[in-house]
């Protein structure tokens, strides 16, 4: 039987040996994952907000923001054997739930944004995305195969 490992909200895990990484409940939330096809190791991390600058601790939780939650796994991708000249990246969800008409609360655009600058600054491709809309998302990333499975009550499951 296949591991499945559960990501939570603010977190991120990496996988591998055929374990697959799951989390809920995407709605304004992006989930970020990385994958290296060689070693069969995957990351993901269920992205909050895009930036620690609003953070107000200065000990706060990095994997609830883009810009920390992305160099911290990615180093422990890189611990765990994986190259970053191999890793690619898709991502999901970042959806704008409510319409409030106010340009700061577009959170699901601004993490699919800060995500985007994060991977383009480290150098890691983004191969595919299902972002954006109004509705929420399960995701699951299979490290034996690099799928990303997600699932929408209103629009069924596809593959990236």
């Amino acid at each position: 039987m296949t591991e499945t490992i559960k990501v939570g909200m603010a977190d991120w895990k990496i996988a591998r040996s055929g374990a697959v990484l799951k989390t809920t409940g995407l709605g304004s939330c992006v989930g970020l994952t990385l994958y290296d096809e060689a070693e069969h190791i995957a990351g993901m991390a269920h992205i909050m907000l895009p930036s620690s600058e609003i953070a107000r601790e200065t000990s706060f939780n990095r994997a609830k923001y883009a810009d920390t939650a992305l160099p911290d796994m990615l180093e422990a991708m890189i611990a765990a054997g994986a190259s970053r000249r191999r890793l690619v990246a898709k991502l999901a969800g970042g959806a704008q739930m409510f319409a409030f008409g106010q340009d700061t609360m577009r959170i699901g655009p601004r993490n699919v944004e800060t995500c985007k600058q994060m991977l383009e600054k480290l150098g890691i491709p983004l191969v595919a995305e299902d972002t954006g809309a109004n509705y929420g998302r399960t995701i699951e990333l299979d490290s034996a195969t690099g799928i990303l499975t997600i699932r929408s009550i209103q629009y069924g499951t596809k593959e990236l």
